[in-house]
């Protein structure tokens, strides 16, 4: 890097935007991994963020929170004991400090649900408490969370999502870092 020109930085700079222009396929690609992802649920962990993202939608949630919902579990397959930390680094650039952080801290909350019959704390999340998105984490995970392992659901295809991820990644990144600082 030290020798670099700046003919070798516009290179680089080309290259990074050609290969950036297919993020959208490589998160897609990534999420449709979970589709072999059981678990011992009675449904994948593909259906289930489907199934996530239709009761968000259902509930008239915004893009941002559909596309998180969608999202929430990506980093389950390489990195399952923090992956909600992995999914809401992906999205951090293109979403509001809320929902990155509700996507961050999703697991501790989501642990409410099971971690006592698992040797766990169960009320893990009280260390949140007087977090300003305390109670949107514990709503998100009520709502689309922990109750989105139903087979009998109907939950809408990714196809009816991709436009809505598509939309999302189009923004600039950091732009709401942006927007908060003018």
């Amino acid at each position: 890097m030290e020798g670099g020109t700046q003919e070798d930085w516009d290179l680089l700079v080309e290259v990074e935007e050609r290969f950036n222009a297919d993020l959208v396929e490589r998160v897609l690609g990534h999420l449709k991994l979970l589709d072999a992802d059981w678990g011992g649920y009675r449904i994948n962990r593909y259906q289930h963020s489907l199934q996530a993202a239709t009761r968000a939608e259902s509930d008239g949630c915004d893009e941002e929170m559909i596309v998180a919902a969608l999202l929430h579990d990506i980093g389950d397959i390489i990195s399952p004991y923090n992956h909600g930390e992995l999914a809401a680094a992906i999205l951090k650039p293109y979403v509001s400090e809320k929902t990155h952080w509700i996507v961050a801290k999703h697991c501790v909350f989501q642990g409410h649900y099971y971690n006592h019959f698992l040797g766990g704390d169960r009320q893990a999340r009280e260390k949140y408490r007087d977090h300003p998105y305390y109670e949107d984490c514990k709503a998100f995970c009520q709502n689309y969370d922990q109750n989105a392992f139903d087979p009998e659901y109907d939950t809408l295809p990714l196809e009816h999502f991709e436009p809505m991820v598509r939309r999302l990644f189009a923004r600039p990144p950091g732009h709401l870092e942006l927007a908060e600082t003018a």
